[in-house]
């Protein structure tokens, strides 16, 4: 019988923030086994009365799906500023940045429930300590390859499916369909041609889940649990294919186009990760 883990210690009831530009005292808004909550002085406190259910079911659904191995403490730290700091920003247990926690770092005018950001901007952020600090390890070598927001949209669309918030995930179904980037081609469909096929045909979040379950197994890190590297193009398609037990390759050649330096990388992956099998 595994050993029952000890308790963390509970959340400070104010944090001093010492981090990039941000300089706020933070007061500790509500805490349980899940999540901690800290406001800055300007957010007002009527506007965010639905903020804890909230982020404790983002963090007990990201659990529950991608692993409960996000460090020794089992809860996400989620920092609120209005008027201030817009946008995010995540921070990860093992750097003292953040003093060693899984922190979502967000900003808005408004954090009413009414605003759809208040809601995704905080699951974006979450969705990065999903990434990056999931089994036991820690670094994304996939961040290069899908930069700062297309891992997050497939996130974002299946935790609202999950959490059964039909409205917001056909929402977000429909403007992460219409996304086009220009990586790694110009007019490249990330979500349409790529994450939404993976997650509708290869067991919607099981293939994320079995993504990173692959590169905890199999990718280069060093001791400390740390990533030793970036992967490039055919890696991903070797592991993601992994996760999707099937060969990838011609759908990332319809959504990607298929440069053809990406034919001896994937030959190489096959070479180097052989118990990458699919």
């Amino acid at each position: 019988m595994e050993p029952e883990r000890a308790r963390p210690p509970a959340p400070p009831a104010s944090w001093q923030e010492h981090w990039f530009d941000h300089r706020q005292l933070l007061e500790l808004y509500h805490s349980d086994d899940d999540c901690a909550i800290y406001l800055d002085p300007d957010v007002r406190r009527r506007q965010v009365r639905w903020l804890p259910q909230y982020i404790g079911q983002v963090w007990r659904y990201s659990k529950a799906t991608y692993g409960h191995a996000f460090g020794p403490d089992p809860r996400i730290y989620s920092i609120h500023h209005a008027g201030r700091h817009g946008g995010g920003h995540a921070g990860y247990y093992v750097s003292p940045v953040h003093d060693h926690h899984n922190v979502s770092d967000c900003g808005l005018d408004s954090w009413r429930d009414s605003e759809y950001l208040a809601r995704e901007l905080p699951a974006h952020e979450i969705g990065h300590s999903v990434e990056s600090a999931n089994n036991g390890l820690h670094g994304s070598p996939a961040y290069e390859i899908w930069g700062d927001s297309k891992w997050a949209e497939f996130y974002i669309y299946d935790l609202y499916t999950g959490l059964g918030m039909h409205r917001d995930a056909k929402q977000v179904h429909r403007r992460f369909t219409g996304n086009a980037d220009d990586f790694p081609r110009p007019g490249t469909r990330w979500f349409r041609d790529w994450f939404y096929p993976l997650w509708h045909e290869c067991g919607q979040a099981a293939v994320m889940a079995g993504f990173f379950g692959q590169l905890a197994k199999h990718f280069p890190r060093s001791e400390d649990g740390t990533y030793t590297r970036r992967m490039n193009w055919g890696e991903y398609i070797h592991f993601t294919s992994a996760a999707a037990g099937a060969d990838l390759s011609s759908q990332a050649a319809r959504a990607f186009g298929w440069p053809p330096e990406w034919t001896d990388q994937l030959e190489r992956a096959r070479a180097q990760f052989p118990g990458v099998t699919y």
